[in-house]
């Protein structure tokens, strides 16, 4: 309760001194109270970025680092750090009297947002006009000084060919020539700190996972997506893709927000040794979670099986292979002709019922 002049009692100052940054709650109010060089801070416990607990961060110097994404605000001044001045969290006189630390709600601070431009990828989601698109992803990992024959790739290269002389506009991605970080685990902090667009790529812009988000999500109808098998899974690539994709699927857990709608995805597996359908259901469970549909038939593969660890041979034979390079065709073909119908109807969900969904509403969803 406050005294007549507004000041709370928020306790002992010999306590709350021990810890050098804290979260406190003062008349409802949560806020991020440090102590640094025998003095107190006082600032709002939430960040100006998507609402980060400050109170549960760091200190650097007089600066308080939000846990989620590192935004920086003066502990007790609130306002951001060095360039950034123009964001500002609210601010709260505080003293210590007696030996009690007291805070005054009253005379806070305003909170100030500067103007930031959206991230290019938080554009709204529409299909521009146009001939039908196809995304290929190669997730083949290799030396890039010294590239070898990946039969994967040849596949999807043999598909794209085939999309391409039907009349459609085709965009292959190589994650081996991307720069792109793995998922570090933004989600595990809060589902709400793992945002859209990626937390990742709004803080670095020299992260090139951009270029696969925009491919899936704004301009492509469909997507084939190439994989060798290693032992017994998709490509290490392939993993690092999804685990940053996840944060498509995550926009429906925060906002019920589908960003896939009306598109295909369809898949080409290489391997050595045999695990091919395995491997195409993570594939085929992983893409529906982002909200793609697939053709009948929806994938092309290839195998010799555990016995045949004579690669020179397998890739001969799907270098050579006729049969395979018309079932990618063919795999293009099926996959186009079911974009164009979902485009033609637009029947996909813009949201969803999440009831027993891996997407399922949060508490505080915003």
């Amino acid at each position: 309760m406050a005294d007549e002049n507004g000041w709370i009692d928020i306790g002992a100052a010999e306590t709350l001194s021990r810890v050098p940054l804290q979260t406190v709650t003062v008349s409802g109010r949560a806020l991020a109270l440090s102590f640094v060089d025998g003095r107190f801070g006082a600032v709002s416990n939430l960040c100006n970025h998507v609402g980060g607990p400050l109170g549960l961060g760091r200190l650097d110097g007089d600066y308080v680092v939000c846990p989620w994404h590192g935004w920086k605000f003066h502990r007790c001044a609130g306002q951001g750090e060095p360039g950034y001045e123009g964001d500002r969290v609210p601010a709260y006189p505080v003293r210590v009297e007696n030996g009690r630390v007291l805070i005054h709600i009253a005379d806070g601070t305003k909170r100030a947002r500067a103007p930031h431009d959206p991230h290019p990828l938080a554009r709204k989601v529409e299909r521009a006009d146009g001939p039908l698109r196809l995304a290929g992803i190669s997730t083949t990992a290799m030396e890039a000084a010294n590239p070898r024959f990946s039969g994967s790739d040849h596949l999807l290269g043999h598909a794209l060919a085939a999309a391409r002389a039907r009349g459609a506009q085709t965009r292959l991605i190589r994650l081996n020539d991307l720069s792109f970080r793995a998922c570090e685990g933004f989600y595990s902090k809060s589902a709400q700190a793992c945002t859209w667009p990626c937390s990742i790529t709004q803080m670095d812009s020299a992260d090139q996972m951009d270029q696969v988000y925009d491919a899936l999500v704004h301009w492509a109808d469909a997507v084939i997506v190439a994989t060798p098998i290693r032992w017994g899974s998709a490509s290490s690539l392939y993993f690092k893709m999804a685990e940053r994709l996840n944060r498509v699927q995550n926009a429906i857990t925060i906002r019920n927000q589908v960003l896939i709608r009306n598109k295909v995805a369809s898949f080409v597996i290489v391997g050595g040794q045999d695990n091919i359908q395995a491997v195409a259901g993570q594939m085929l469970g992983f893409f529906a979670e982002l909200g793609f549909l697939f053709p009948q038939f929806p994938y092309i593969a290839h195998s010799r099986g555990w016995s045949h660890e004579d690669m020179e041979n397998n890739v001969e034979i799907v270098r050579k292979s006729k049969e395979l390079a018309e079932g990618a065709a063919e795999l293009a073909q099926r996959t186009l002709e079911l974009a164009a119908k979902l485009i033609a109807e637009d029947c996909a969900p813009a949201a969803i019922e999440r009831g027993g969904r891996k997407a399922h509403a949060i508490e505080g969803e915003r």
